[in-house]
């Protein structure tokens, strides 16, 4: 199949072409269909996968229906414009990226887009409202700011998108979408995209769209088939001094480190220069600017390993990412699916090893059940685990409390009495 088979215009099918791409992904040739036809759409594909593109261009399409713009010289510049497709994202990072396929993508087109996103000023975003906008990129709470200071206006909206609309809701925005949406029209397309949906997210979705299309590429909560998965058996108070050894040892650089707090990621880090490894962190107690430094600093592999939050790692997209370490796996089982999708991205192959320590057995137990796989555990020579430690008796239970406290905030559940 090709872009062109899609029912897209030419134009867009020339820039994507001239971009590289030949042929569309799997979670692009079922949705740019389904979403050209308006229907509304929840769809699930593994990290990676093409999932932007797959609504970016059915929308640029779309816009270009609507004004007839074929190319800037031939659009009329002087028409006024106003704000039709809305994307929310969970994260400034993921904005970016979106942000930055739709600017790629309607290169060649007169489409206006902008973003929004807290941690900066608000004021060149402001700005850049003033003359008008065709697409927004932004994160709920940003938009949350420019709707109460009256600087957009959101009663033409025909398209919004929810990308990893699972982070969203875990993360609690669930109050600022219900606002959000009090403000939209209800003759809309809505879209829903995200690597993992879970019960509860099945559940809101029959609240926000309207006899959807549901399009699963994968089997459910699956990951990245190019990703080759090892769990190293370590002591606690060891997993710095392996993390080292192994970056050091086999010459690896681009390293993504996942630990599960910000505290954490800034220790790790800074006990790894000591090692000799230089890194950063990226998390949500740094400065926006700060944060696009240490990834850009990454990239351009001027340190070797960026430790980073959950949070702060959505939508982080890196060219040829072949590591990630989960220093420690995550309390919700979900977030290890997103983890080790920044690698083994686009067909590339990567590896993701996970470190484990006494108590933290049950973490990995939640997530083999959400792969629906075992993941055999193993002993790196020289850092094998002290067999005589025990785990601390109320760990288990006092961490699944603290997820399922999380979940409810996030799906607006009253905690019982």
């Amino acid at each position: 199949m090709s872009f062109s088979s899609l029912g897209l215009h030419q134009q867009l099918v020339t820039t994507i072409t001239d971009l590289g791409y030949s042929e569309p992904t799997p979670i692009q040739s079922a949705a740019v269909p389904e979403i050209l036809k308006g229907h509304d759409i929840m769809a699930r594909a593994q990290t990676g996968t093409g999932k932007t593109a797959a609504f970016a261009l059915p929308l640029i399409h779309n816009i270009q229906e609507s004004y007839k713009i074929q190319t800037p010289s031939s659009s009329d510049e002087s028409s006024p414009k106003h704000l039709q497709t809305l994307v929310l994202t969970p994260t400034r990072e993921l904005a970016q990226q979106v942000f930055n396929s739709f600017e790629k993508y309607g290169k060649k087109t007169a489409i206006k887009n902008a973003i929004a996103y807290g941690g900066v000023s608000i004021n060149p975003q402001l700005e850049a409202l003033k003359n008008g906008i065709d697409i927004l990129v932004a994160t709920p709470g940003r938009l949350l700011d420019l709707i109460f200071r009256e600087a957009i206006n959101l009663s033409q909206i025909k398209q919004i998108v929810f990308d990893e609309a699972d982070r969203m809701l875990d993360m609690g925005f669930i109050t600022d979408i219900n606002r959000i949406l009090k403000v939209i029209p209800d003759d809309r397309q809505t879209l829903l995209f995200s690597a993992t949906f879970d019960d509860a997210i099945f559940k809101l979705s029959k609240k926000l769209l309207t006899t959807p299309k549901l399009i699963e590429i994968d089997e459910k909560n699956t990951a990245a088939s190019q990703v080759e998965q090892m769990v190293y058996a370590v002591d606690e108070d060891r997993k710095r001094e392996l993390t080292s050894y192994l970056i050091g040892s086999k010459n690896w650089h681009q390293v993504l480190i996942f630990t599960r707090t910000k505290q954490g990621a800034d220790a790790l880090a800074k006990e790894m220069c000591k090692d000799g490894i230089k890194a950063q962190t990226i998390h949500g107690d740094k400065s926006q600017g700060a944060r696009e430094k240490a990834l850009a600093d990454f990239k351009d592999k001027k340190v070797r390993a960026l430790v980073a939050t959950d949070v702060a790692a959505r939508g982080l997209d890196i060219d040829q990412l072949k590591y990630v370490i989960n220093y420690e796996l995550p309390y919700i089982a979900e977030d290890y699916i997103h983890r080790i999708g920044r690698t083994g991205r686009a067909g590339n192959k990567g590896l993701a090893i996970s470190l484990l320590s006494v108590g933290e057995e049950y973490l990995l137990e939640e997530v083999e059940a959400v792969l629906d796989a075992r993941l055999p555990q193993q002993w790196l020579p020289g850092y094998e685990p002290d067999l005589t430690k025990q785990a601390p008796t109320s760990r288990k239970n006092s961490r699944t409390a603290q997820k399922n406290r999380r979940k409810n905030r996030a799906y607006g559940k009253k905690k019982p009495k």
